[in-house]
């Protein structure tokens, strides 16, 4: 399905944002040149900052996107910020009415001053399946060319499905549009100003993002990606940053795999908590049984339709940090392009250099191809699991109660660690990013309700603990090997476990004695709640992680559906 241009999705014109307007005549200006992905890859060349690299580039996007075939990695180095900045951040529908207006005449003023500029613009369309397709137009200077050439590959150039996208129902979603202007500056401390002055405007409802005085990709693709998102929270879908992969065991050597066909597993977690080693693992770490076959849809961002019981791809693309990817590292060959990458001499070629040499932060753009088989839409997930790296829960929890499971995912958590400069104190508070989301941009009740319709439609949650259980203290830990959580996936995946109830939290499961152990021997002993070491302070660090849980619930937008919240208050109460 596709997105609707302003004329046809607004039946009443003033109800239009002053945002949308201004960036819609800039879109429509007749001196914004448009360029396609071939244009901007060599405009992306001759543009200050950028290296040509002796790095091939990704032969199938080549092909597909009619690149020269000798096609380079371009570089793309910027200078003090190499990263996304949450605090430029300004959502136009959370500021009062006065802001508003201030906001809205600085809007016009910079538009003004970049139309000083020579504009650029180019389409490109968001989602890899037919039943959902969002069109986008960003425009910005032609300083800028280099992130129009990253965009256009991170999504896809319109020209390159505009047939079978304009075949596509329309659904009731305004196109996408995203301006940016890097030249821009400005004194005024309403706005971030940290290295130089920046502005991350964000007007959710009317589908326009504003990058001001921001050079980094990563505001770009995230900025529009956030879009996307937002759009199918809008049209009743779940927005998911995570990954997902679907197993057929349909396949396997073995008959009795065969009843459980293909399953989707889907996980969810913060940075270092092995979402990326989960979703993208080949076998599992040589669990899964001879024969399997297996798919990624994609390690970082999918939707699930919860009408049509299936999830699907927003991106062709990964947007991976390499700070361990040395120059020898096999997924160099699935490159398309790099930002902030250090360049050497190596035998006579210049080589893009991963391992954070330069800066922290270096990042690439790699075909999905580097995961394998690939789809772009599979199965509704069998299985979500919440990954947290938080010493009070066992490896593996079965999350029964519907909403225990939401609400540890609303409340998924990470802490601070020793390598901060904060105080005891602050170590032991939590950190909250809801769904391991941070660029939800509506109310958290929103994506709340989105994944307890999950939960109605079938599929069971989990919580997986990759920090290190309680042993005897939060810092004498009894160590929770990737290779076990592999190994408890697969069994997830193939109803290997029978669970009982964990009685300090109802409606949370734990393996049996008998079942777990035929799969991993020893390990019942190991992590049975009943064992810690200093049991007292175990159950006082427990209580109070979970009132922190509670209490970050309490103080959210939850209030706006009480019902809702009660409900998830009530399922994170713990029973000593």
């Amino acid at each position: 399905m596709a997105s609707k241009s302003s004329i046809e999705y607004y039946s009443n014109l003033k109800e239009m944002s002053p945002i949308r307007a201004m960036a819609e005549t800039l879109m429509n200006n007749h001196l914004v040149r448009k360029i396609d992905i071939r244009e901007a890859y060599e405009m992306a060349k001759k543009q200050p900052g950028v290296t040509i690299t002796d790095l091939p580039m990704d032969a199938e996007f080549v092909k597909l996107h009619n690149l020269p075939t000798d096609a380079k990695v371009l570089d793309d180095c910027h200078g003090n910020i190499i990263g996304r900045t949450a605090k430029a951040r300004r959502f136009y529908h959370r500021l009062n009415i006065s802001q508003k207006n201030k906001l809205e005449g600085d809007f016009r003023e910079a538009l003004w001053h970049m139309q000083k500029y020579p504009l650029i613009k180019a389409e490109a369309v968001l989602g890899m399946d037919k039943d959902l397709m969002l069109k986008a137009t960003f425009i910005t200077t032609e300083s800028d060319a280099a992130n129009v050439y990253n965009w256009l590959l991170n999504f896809q150039p319109y020209e390159s499905v505009q047939e079978e996208y304009e075949s596509s129902p329309k659904l009731p979603i305004q196109d996408i549009i995203l301006i940016a202007f890097n030249e821009w500056t400005c004194d005024d401390d309403f706005y971030n100003n940290v290295g130089a002055p920046q502005l991350a405007l964000v007007d959710e409802k009317h589908n326009v993002i504003v990058n001001m005085g921001m050079r980094y990709f990563g505001e770009r693709k995230k900025g529009t990606l956030t879009l996307g998102w937002t759009s199918g929270i809008r049209i009743g879908m779940a927005a998911c940053h995570g990954g997902i992969k679907e197993i057929d065991f349909g396949t396997c050597e073995d008959p009795q795999y065969h009843k459980f066909g293909k399953r989707s597993i889907a996980f969810y977690g913060l940075s270092g908590t092995g979402k990326s080693s989960h979703t993208n693992s080949h076998d599992n770490g040589g669990t899964l049984p001879k024969g399997f076959s297996k798919v990624v849809l994609h390690d970082d961002a999918f939707q699930i339709d919860l009408d049509k019981k299936i999830c699907r791809a927003w991106e062709p693309t990964l947007f991976d940090k390499t700070d361990s990817r040395p120059p020898d590292h096999p997924d160099w060959k699935h490159a398309l392009a790099v930002m902030n990458h250090s360049v050497l001499n190596i035998d006579g070629k210049r080589l893009p250099v991963g391992m954070d040499l330069r800066n922290q932060n270096g990042r690439a753009l790699l075909s999905r191809s580097l995961l394998g088989a690939y789809v772009n839409r599979c199965a509704f997930p069998k299985a979500l699991v919440w990954l947290m790296k938080d010493s009070v829960l066992p490896p593996a929890l079965k999350l029964k109660n519907k909403y225990l499971a939401i609400a540890m995912g609303a409340a998924l958590m990470t802490q601070r660690n020793r390598a901060e400069n904060v105080t005891e104190e602050e170590l032991n508070k939590l950190v909250f990013e809801p769904f391991a989301n941070p660029f939800r941009v509506y109310e958290l009740y929103r994506d709340v309700e989105a994944f307890l319709s999950v939960a109605d439609h079938g599929a069971d949650f989990y919580a997986f603990n990759s920090r290190g259980y309680w042993k005897e203290s939060d810092n004498n830990l009894e160590a929770i090997p990737l290779k076990t959580s592999l190994t408890l996936q697969t069994a997830v995946l193939t109803d290997a476990i029978e669970w009982e109830e964990w009685k300090v939290l109802p409606g949370a499961m734990i393996p049996t004695r008998e079942s777990i152990e035929k799969i991993l021997p020893g390990y019942y002993d190991s992590y049975d709640p009943t064992k810690r070491g200093n049991m007292e302070d175990y159950k006082k660090l427990l209580s109070d992680r979970f009132n922190q849980r509670r209490d970050f619930l309490l103080g959210s937008d939850l209030k706006e559906r009480p019902e809702m919240q009660n409900e998830l208050l009530k399922a994170l109460e713990l029973k000593f």
